[in-house]
């Protein structure tokens, strides 16, 4: 004991016989001996959790919040003045048990207060109050409004979480559905999708092999170019931020591009490709115009954007170039019919270049790359199978010959006024072409200006009569027939009357007696009847021998050249000749030729009787810089070479002799041989006979073949039409140019001179 005075004991209230003892107010949560004790900290909690509960119901009081959630203020001091109680009740007990705590083995509880529980022991009852006495406040409790606002209770956090949980799981297993989507199921098709998009596959062509002449001089070939390209998908509004960027871009380039504006901007104007060709082949010059403009129009765009335009673009961004090659022809409309032409397309649209196209275009390559906003991406890798060149063509052709023989036939047809013509000059020994000229021309690189007339080679492709050339193929048949020799004495009257016809010369005469040599010198149709009708002993029979050596000479098929568009002539069966047919066949009406054809039959006599078939090309050289010659061409004898020999004197006669047709195709210091034809004509768009084909076909010199020369004219309408009028001296200048140029020598020996006439 202290000599302090002791706390005064507040008397307790006796327990109300209906209820528990009141636990101590430091127990709050648990009786359980062995649960560790709460410190001050916890019985403070506990205390103010619980102080606004009413001791006799435990049940919840009002809630004296107010709509802020802020406690009012009574209610906060009433928990304040309890708060004091506490702990005046507390230090009391404590003071109280350091003046006379019992011994641990007797715990006895002082008189006046019940002892509060120990730390560590089991619990003290406070006694009961005393009826009538109520706790400092218990009245102010009591006297609350019944019915003030709850308290504030928080709902447990769980069914929140769990929500959320289920949400989370929901959206990834969402997310795994779409993944195993793409990853899995679709992964191939994405792939495809996505390799696609990134990357750009293109045709990178081959360079197209060049036309040379027999001695390597161009007449076609290819030069660099380029292929204007465009990708949609950069004049769209969302990449220009402009509703009209595809038109505003046409408009700019249609001027360079010589192309209608409305046809560019809807190549433009297809955002469902990123690759469009906008012009083919166009010359350096046009691709560095498009450049130079897309340049300037950048660095606008980037000045614009500087200043604070965002949207500034450069409206020409999406135009690109490819290099290609442009097909060029150095001598313009040189040899144009028998070249051809390059489409659009890069493909042969004519001649040579048709006929060998796939020889000359060699094979495209291809490019495949990744690729950004129409930018190649040069890191990401791709393939390439490299282009192989096109062969390089060498023709028989002779440049400087193809000119005079087009430059000479060009002239003769303006002054005739006549609808066209063509002169071929070849090699009789070996069958080559040295030039077949057509007129009128075109230009190969402008057809632009050709009109449809012009196109093509009409040397291959023109199927007319010849005329009086044609009788060298029925005297050859009479002479190897021995049904006559070139001194055979013909009687020619001034009319001749078969079949249901009656025949005649070009020109009225008493008259004549002629040789067979002299039928031919002065191109006797009457005559020709009356030899051609000694190959048998009745006319059909005849018929049949004649028709056999036309097809030797080859009328009625093709020359072998393969030419696009060649026509093979039409020759009937001998069966089928009409009753006039049987005699105008001998001298050159009523089957048809091309122009290759009838210089082939007169090759054929050059060459001791043995047809060679022409041929335009001599060899190629391939991208490994090899020559490969051309295959010999097919050889075919059709009279024997005493026939052919004796041929050529009599086509001598017509040149050499006065009284021949072919006077105006004399070469001095040369032997000449020829023969003129003047044919009734087949007008093509009536069908009916109309104005004349007038032609000269020879070969020389003589005794030596080397050279042969045919013209045709079809439809002269100014001057003369006769064939050794208007077609001779086209012949002699042709040929003249040719032997100089081909540095052929004279022969120096005389002329035959075979009789020509005969006295009865």
């Amino acid at each position: 004991m202290t000599d302090r005075e002791p706390p005064k004991r507040r008397v307790p209230r006796p327990a109300r016989p209906d209820r528990r003892p009141r636990a101590d107010r430091g127990e709050r949560l648990s009786h359980d001996p062995d649960r560790a004790p709460r410190s001050d900290r916890q019985d403070r909690a506990d205390r103010l959790s619980h102080s606004d509960r009413d001791p006799r119901d435990r049940g919840p009081r009002p809630d004296h919040a107010d709509r802020s959630g802020r406690t009012s203020r009574g209610d906060r001091a009433d928990r304040d003045r309890d708060e004091r109680q506490d702990r005046a009740d507390r230090a009391d007990q404590a003071r109280a048990d350091r003046a006379g705590r019992p011994d641990r083995g007797d715990r006895a509880v002082r008189v006046g207060r019940p002892a509060r529980r120990s730390g560590t022991g089991g619990s003290a009852v406070r006694p009961p109050r005393r009826p009538g006495s109520a706790r400092p406040g218990a009245g102010r409790r009591s006297a609350r409004p019944p019915h003030g606002p709850k308290p504030l209770r928080l709902g447990s956090p769980r069914p929140r979480l769990r929500m959320i949980s289920v949400a989370m799981t929901l959206v990834m297993l969402a997310f795994v559905v779409r993944l195993l989507q793409v990853q899995a199921v679709d992964a191939g098709e994405y792939s495809a999708k996505a390799e696609a998009n990134r990357y750009l596959t293109r045709v990178v062509a081959a360079d197209r092999g060049g036309i040379t002449d027999r001695s390597g001089v161009a007449l076609a070939t290819s030069v660099d170019a380029y292929d204007i390209t465009a990708d949609p998908m950069m004049f769209t509004p969302d990449e220009t931020k402009l509703p009209d960027a595809p038109a505003q871009a046409a408009a700019l380039l249609a001027p360079i591009l010589d192309q209608d504006t409305a046809e560019l901007t809807r190549k433009l104007s297809t955002p469902e490709t990123r690759y469009v060709v906008l012009a083919r082949r166009q010359t350096p010059q046009v691709w560095n115009q498009i450049k130079d403009l897309r340049t300037t129009l950048g660095d606008k765009a980037g000045a614009d954007r500087l200043a604070g335009d965002k949207d500034a673009v450069n409206i020409l961004g999406g135009v690109f170039q490819e290099p290609t090659s442009k097909r060029v022809y150095p001598n313009g409309d040189l040899a144009a019919g028998l070249l051809g032409w390059v489409n659009a397309d890069g493909k042969g649209g004519g001649g040579i270049e048709q006929q060998l196209d796939k020889r000359l275009a060699g094979r495209d390559g291809e490019v495949t790359y990744a690729q950004a906003g129409g930018r190649q991406v040069p890191t990401a890798g791709g393939t390439e199978t490299p282009a192989v060149p096109g062969s390089d063509i060498e023709l028989t052709i002779d440049r400087d010959i193809q000119w005079a023989a087009q430059n000479a036939i060009a002239e003769q047809v303006k002054k005739s006024k006549a609808d066209r013509g063509y002169v071929i000059v070849q090699d009789t020994r070996t069958g080559e072409i040295l030039a077949m000229a057509n007129a009128p021309g075109f230009d190969p690189g402008d057809l632009s200006r050709a009109g449809s007339a012009s196109l093509g080679n009409a040397a291959l492709q023109d199927a007319f009569e010849p005329g009086s050339t044609a009788k060298v193929m029925s005297m050859a048949a009479v002479l190897e027939e021995n049904a006559a020799t070139p001194s055979t004495k013909v009687t020619v009257p001034n009319r001749l009357h078969r079949g249901d016809r009656l025949f005649q010369d070009d020109v009225d005469h008493p008259t004549w007696y002629l040789t067979l040599n002299g039928v031919l010198a002065k191109s006797s149709n009457i005559g020709t009847i009356l030899a051609t009708g000694q190959l048998g002993k009745t006319q059909p029979e005849a018929n049949r021998v004649l028709h056999s050596y036309l097809r030797k000479f080859g009328i009625g098929s093709p020359t072998g050249l393969g030419f696009p568009g060649e026509t093979p002539g039409i020759l009937a069966r001998p069966g089928k000749w009409s009753t006039s047919q049987q005699y105008t066949i001998p001298f050159g009406q009523g089957v048809s030729i091309n122009a290759m054809q009838a210089a082939s039959v007169y090759s054929t006599i050059a060459n001791g009787g043995v047809r060679v078939e022409p041929t335009l090309v001599r060899g190629s050289r391939g991208p490994d810089d090899r020559f490969t010659p051309a295959p010999k061409p097919k050889e075919t004898r059709v009279v024997s070479d005493r026939t052919a020999r004796t041929l050529s004197r009599m086509l001598e006669s017509v040149v050499d002799d006065e009284a021949g047709t072919g006077s105006k195709a004399r070469i001095p210091g040369y032997r000449v041989a020829g023969k003129t034809g003047t044919a009734n004509r087949v007008d093509p768009v009536s069908g009916k006979y109309r104005g004349y084909t007038s032609s000269f076909a020879g070969f020389a010199p003589v005794d030596k073949p080397r050279i042969t020369v045919y013209c045709a004219i079809q439809n002269a309408t100014k001057g003369s039409y006769f064939g050794g009028q208007i077609c001779g001296p086209v012949h002699k200048e042709v040929m003249q140019f040719a032997l100089k140029s081909l540095q052929v020598p004279p022969t120096g020996t005389a002329p035959a001179r075979l009789p020509v006439t005969f006295t009865p």
